[in-house]
């Protein structure tokens, strides 16, 4: 209902006043007004705003993201380096729901110029641009947990580096500029520090820790499992100590860097390669700038795309491109180079989860590198049965792993845990209810292995559902499967078995008593009788 308005009552003798209304000013932007307040925003301060998408949403889940960015980055240096990890982790409950977490590792360390960008720099780091296997990928993980600490608790970020024994350990105390996307030094040090090479990092910060499958402890579990060569040392907040013991002292295949393929490079992406290639005609860019193109690879592809291999690529337009694009298509072209990818191998995977995971039986298997968007990748999956420490009648546990980094957010939104719903497991012998995973005691892992993993989000919590990934790890949990079926096929006829010897076991005594009724047979002869069957039964056992 509209507002009656309220009218003055004049005195006896004088006119009514009318009421006054007030007019609201509308105030018009102009482009002049509109184009002052444009500004420049940082990617720190679009992700200080927007730190969901890094996985910084909850306390608990800040808690577990800051430790896993750590772990990751130590784990990466160690490799690269040649030196099998030794992780120490660290949770200090400080009270009110803050803690302090620190990541220990015994790596090559980081120069000290160096330091500052790492740590308090977001998108800075040496993975983005190639292709290779690693943990780290967009150069924002370690930095963005160093933004969040300073953020909700206001205290700096913590480093401790040593390149090599004789050389000065560099203690810096770091923040970061979201306005500039620049590392603010609080103060930098040389101290006395008991490791002979490595690297510390330390920080403040609000989390929750708890007990749980998406917890600090189960990670550190299931990177064991995923990282059999690393030896973890673990102190909680409760002031205990858990040691996860190396299962092997072989340590991943070294990986080598890759150009890039010309069927995963897309039309802007390879315009912009145009330009930058230092290449003078065409074919030349093409030998140069990409992986599996020959001299004769590249002539084909330009005769497919009614293109000169001379062309000058300066000169190259729009529709020239799109020539060359379509070209690429039409040509037969191997597929990219595997070395660039390190599995964990079958026999690694099932010590690694049998160090965690007790069980009656394993299986584990790698598929062959495959291809999507022309980035190669690699597909395992192991799983473990039966066992006092599995759940007989729930539903089974999916541990989803990739460039040995286990996921624990986003499991309905990962394409690993879609395959393993989507794999029927009542042709294996396990039960399985409609559009959900099977039922035993069962744990499955899947791993993927690749250049580039198609993560949904910055946050890198689930994988993204292409074709060509799903196809294999389906492929790869099928011959998981047929491994179980046997086994269980196996045990079910020696169960069998062994209730019908049973069977007879009980009723031997009574076979002897009724010879001897039968025969006339002395007592003595008709226990000689009972061993001797006795004797034959256990022999049918071996």
């Amino acid at each position: 209902m509209a507002k009656k308005e309220k009218t003055v009552q004049a005195p006896v003798g004088e006119k009514a006043v009318a009421p006054v209304r007030k007019e609201r000013k509308h105030i018009h932007e102009t482009a002049e007004s509109m184009a002052a307040r444009q500004r420049d925003i940082s990617v720190s301060e679009f992700f200080a705003k927007n730190r969901h998408l890094l996985g910084f949403d909850s306390p608990r889940k800040a808690l577990l993201t800051a430790i896993k960015e750590a772990v990751d980055n130590s784990l990466d240096a160690c490799e690269e380096a040649g030196i099998l990890p030794a992780i120490i982790v660290e949770v200090k409950n400080l009270g009110r729901d803050r803690y302090i977490i620190s990541v220990q590792d015994n790596g090559p360390g980081i120069m000290k110029k160096q330091i500052p960008n790492i740590f308090g720099k977001l998108l800075y780091g040496s993975k983005f641009h190639r292709l290779k296997m690693s943990r780290g990928q967009q150069g924002i993980g370690i930095s963005a947990a160093g933004m969040y600490g300073m953020l909700t608790t206001g205290k700096p970020v913590e480093i401790i580096s040593r390149t090599g024994k004789g050389k000065p350990a560099h203690h810096f105390r770091l923040q970061i500029d979201t306005k500039k996307n620049k590392p603010e030094i609080v103060s930098d040090t040389e101290i006395e520090w008991d490791a002979d090479h490595g690297t510390k990092v330390a920080i403040e910060l609000e989390g929750k820790h708890m007990q749980g499958r998406q917890s600090v402890d189960e990670y550190l579990r299931q990177t064991a499992i995923a990282n059999p060569h690393v030896l973890i040392t673990y102190l909680d907040p409760n002031g205990a100590t858990i040691i996860y013991e190396r299962s092997t002292q072989e340590p991943p295949a070294h990986t080598q860097e890759i150009k890039p393929h010309p069927l995963g490079v897309e039309l802007g992406v390879m315009q912009a390669m145009l330009k930058e290639t230092r290449a003078r005609n065409l074919a030349g860019f093409l030998q140069n700038e990409f992986s599996r193109v020959s001299k004769r690879v590249a002539e084909d592809i330009c005769a497919a795309a009614e293109l000169k291999p001379g062309a000058s690529v300066s000169r190259m337009g729009h529709v020239e491109l799109e020539k060359l694009m379509e070209g690429i298509t039409k040509t037969k072209i191997m597929n990219p180079p595997t070395n660039c990818v390190a599995p964990i191998g079958e026999e690694q995977l099932v010590r690694g989860l049998g160090s965690v995971v007790p069980a009656d039986f394993y299986a584990s298997t790698t598929r062959p590198p495959a291809v999507y968007r022309g980035n190669p990748f690699i597909i395992e999956a192991a799983l473990a049965y039966g066992g006092q420490g599995q759940e007989a009648d729930g539903p089974a546990r999916v541990l989803r792993i990739a460039n040995r980094v286990p996921l624990l957010y986003q499991q309905g939104a990962c394409c690993s845990y879609q395959a393993v719903v989507q794999t029927n497991w009542r042709n294996y012998g396990i039960t399985q209810p409609r559009g959900g995973v099977p039922q035993g005691p069962v744990t499955i892992v899947v791993h993927m292995a690749s250049v580039w993993v198609p993560f949904t989000s910055e946050s890198k919590e689930a994988i993204a559902a292409y074709p060509e990934i799903e196809d294999e790890i389906i492929k790869a949990l099928q011959e998981c499967g047929r491994k179980l079926k046997i086994f269980l096929s196996s045990r079910k006829r020696d169960m069998d078995a062994q209730r019908k010897q049973d069977y007879i076991s009980t009723y031997l005594p009574h076979i002897g008593i009724g010879l001897r009724e039968l025969l006339g047979l002395s007592e003595k002869e008709e226990h000689k009788v009972v061993e001797t069957l006795t004797g034959l039964l256990e022999r049918h056992r071996e």
